[in-house]
């Protein structure tokens, strides 16, 4: 487990911040670093809301599934029960779609995993589709969205 935090900070934090400090550095080159005036921030839309909330479900349902698939027997069968269950045989199945590995009659996955995966997929897909009908339903009076060849 630390060796998984310690790669996801490596593949997540340090490019983070090597990008944070390259725009830092271009900044600085171009004089970019005076103080500008205050301009008034862009307003918050539902519709970005609704978005934002879609990628949050989308990122943390993909996560979640990529850890109940950590469960899953891939090179070696034998050794997921041994690794999960704590005895040696070949499970009696898995499945990545509801995430599932039965070793001995004994399901190994945690209870929590695909309600939570189905949660989540509900939540996305309703966001997206929430977040289009709101920008279509809030755009400006004045955009055409018939073809201009009419």
């Amino acid at each position: 487990m630390a060796t998984l935090i310690g790669m996801m900070v490596l593949a997540i934090g340090l490019p983070a911040w090597a990008g944070i400090t390259y725009v830092g550095l271009v900044r600085a080159r171009r004089g970019n670093d005076l103080p500008q005036p205050d301009l008034p921030r862009p307003r918050r839309t539902p519709a970005k809301k609704a978005a934002w909330i879609a990628a949050l479900a989308y990122l943390a349902g993909g996560a979640m599934h990529v850890y109940g698939m950590s469960y899953l027997p891939f090179l070696f069968p034998e050794d997921a029960c041994w690794f999960n269950a704590g005895y040696k045989s070949v499970p009696d199945s898995s499945s990545a779609l509801p995430v599932s590995l039965v070793c001995a009659g004994e399901e190994i996955v945690p209870w929590w995993v695909n309600p939570g995966l189905l949660v989540l997929a509900v939540t996305a897909v309703t966001a997206t589709v929430t977040s289009v009908v709101l920008a279509f339903r809030n755009r400006p009076a004045g955009v055409r969205t018939t073809d201009p060849m009419d």
